[in-house]
C-alpha cells in the first residue's frame, strides 16, 4: 500500500513537473503563443503597407497627376513655361 502510494505520489509529481516547465508545457505554449501574436501584428503592419504600396502602384499606372508629383518632388522638374522660387529661411 505504502509503495503504491509512492508510485502515485511519484507520478503526479513527475506530471506536475512535465505540464508546466516540460518541452511541451505550459511555458513553451506561453512562449509560442507570444511569439504568435508578435507574428500576426507584424503580418498586419505589412498587410497595411502593401496595401499602400499596391495603391501607389495603381495610381502611378492610371494617373498623370501622380507622376507630375513624383517628377516635381523627387526631381525638381517642373511644367513649360513654368516659373521656379526657391525660399530659404533664415
Amino acid at each position: 500500500m505504502k509503495i503504491l502510494l509512492a508510485g502515485l505520489m511519484f507520478l503526479f509529481v513527475e506530471l506536475q513537473y512535465t505540464l508546466w516547465v516540460g518541452d511541451k508545457g505550459l511555458v513553451e505554449l506561453w512562449r509560442l503563443q507570444k511569439t504568435v501574436a508578435a507574428t500576426k501584428q507584424e503580418n498586419q503592419r505589412l498587410q497595411h503597407r502593401n496595401t499602400i504600396l499596391q495603391a501607389e502602384v495603381v495610381d502611378l499606372k492610371t494617373g498623370l497627376d501622380a507622376i507630375e508629383e513624383r517628377a516635381r518632388s523627387d526631381l525638381g522638374m517642373i511644367k513649360k513655361d513654368e516659373i521656379f522660387f526657391q525660399i530659404i529661411e533664415e
